[in-house]
């Protein structure tokens, strides 16, 4: 449960050939009946994802009015009774969490238009789904398809772009054959500490604000977004330099589904009271928010893989810098669409229907050799590994890895056996 697994530490302190793979060699290794869409099968499993989320709020509304039946029965103490409505709460939490999470991974490969062939119907479910989620749907689809034409650079790249040495004002490296003095060392030690506090508290504390609520940071202040935008670049201005024209009424729309979307929920309160709103809809949104972040970070954020600067980066360099991991296992294929299990397969090709993308893994797996990027590490470990180990890279280097909170990188360059 809190080991590294054994294809991490194959690549830990490995040196790292770039891959020289075309997309059009990855794309003759696909079958071509798994690019065609089923229209009654994207739509079914959509039926399935809202059942879920009906059912498991069917059976929370009844929390409250269960317990006390169950405890007569068992003629439970009052301690037992409040531990018991606690878990029934607990356990509701976790699978409306799981399963509105579910709606917002549907809703995302209906913006990649994996659901129909009809673009309409697409557009339609992600923006329904996605309203219900308080996602603005057309302006995260906007960055969302940036982030796949650019993932793994740099420079273009919109979504957990690494922070640079001179971003956190740390002092530059020693240069090598120039030792430092102890005195030296120690203020350089010191130096990392004072930037990143890297005491477990402090990085629970800031670990839980980005699981909670990084995804509305992000769309309401680019946070671990692209710092090429200049500050107060937002998700909902139909102005921000996020969109281009032409999408300026796509934004207007998301802005005025998540104000009908805000209306509903205050009407809803009204009628059930401020409490019950918060257990049946904003504590499993919270949760929601907190797995989508999950998967979208330890996709893109990884000590072993690479980030690219415009002169090494490509199209396909960028996608094969991401990572599949088993998250939650079966929950996490069924609920989450097979985006975490096959997110390598997903930015190669991400217009193939999200049902077909382990099919696709397969053969691409039998082309990339060791090329292909897989950690089964539990999601929490490898949260906090994440979280720990990729702090800043280096400001110069054209193909470099993350550095942790001590400035220690654990991957390197083959060509000269050094640090990037």
């Amino acid at each position: 449960m809190f080991g590294d697994s054994a294809e991490f530490l194959s690549r830990r302190n490995t040196p790292f050939v770039p891959p020289n793979f075309t997309i059009s060699e990855l794309r003759r290794a696909i079958p071509p009946e798994l690019h065609k869409k089923s229209t009654i099968r994207g739509l079914w499993i959509g039926v399935r994802s809202v059942a879920f989320v009906a059912v498991f709020y069917y059976y929370g509304a009844r929390i409250d009015s269960v317990t006390p039946v169950i405890a007569a029965s068992l003629r439970l103490s009052p301690l037992l009774v409040s531990l018991l409505r606690f878990a029934l709460w607990t356990t509701y939490w976790f699978w409306q969490g799981i399963g509105m999470a579910g709606l917002w991974c549907y809703a995302h490969e209906a913006g990649h238009g994996t659901i129909s062939d009809s673009s309409w119907l697409n557009n339609t479910l992600g923006y329904i789904l996605h309203t219900f989620l308080l996602t603005p749907y057309f302006a995260w689809r906007s960055t969302h398809r940036a982030h796949h034409k650019a993932v793994g650079s740099m420079e273009r790249d919109e979504n957990y772009v690494p922070a640079l040495r001179s971003d956190l004002s740390l002092r530059p490296e020693n240069v090598k054959g120039h030792a430092e003095s102890p005195p030296q060392n120690r203020r350089q030690e010191f130096d990392y500490n004072e930037v990143f506090e890297d005491t477990p508290i402090v990085v629970l504390g800031k670990m839980l604000i980005m699981q909670l609520l990084g995804l509305q940071m992000y769309f309401v202040a680019n946070t671990m977004g692209s710092p090429s935008y200049p500050k107060g670049t937002n998700h909902f201005s139909p102005l921000s330099p996020l969109f281009r024209r032409n999408e300026r009424l796509g934004i207007l729309a998301s802005d005025i589904g998540l104000i009908f979307m805000g209306y509903l929920l205050w009407q809803y309160t009204e009628r059930v009271g401020l409490s019950v709103f918060m257990k049946m809809y904003f504590v499993p949104y919270l949760l929601s928010n907190h797995w989508i972040v999950l998967i979208t970070f330890l996709h893109h954020c990884d000590p072993t893989l690479p980030h690219y600067r415009k002169k090494e980066w490509s199209f396909v360099r960028g996608a094969l810098g991401t990572v599949d991991r088993p998250i939650m296992g079966f929950i996490g294929r069924v609920f989450f669409h097979n985006v975490s299990h096959d997110h390598v397969a997903h930015h190669l090709f991400s217009s193939i229907p999200f049902y077909n993308q382990p099919k696709v893994t397969e053969h691409l797996k039998v082309v990339l050799g060791k090329h292909y990027n897989y950690d089964p590490t539990p999601c929490f470990r490898a949260l906090y590994r994440s979280f720990t180990e990729c702090a800043f890279v280096e400001d110069e280097g054209d193909i470099i890895f993350y550095k942790n909170m001590k400035g220690e990188a654990v991957r390197f360059l083959q060509a000269d056996g050094s640090s990037p």
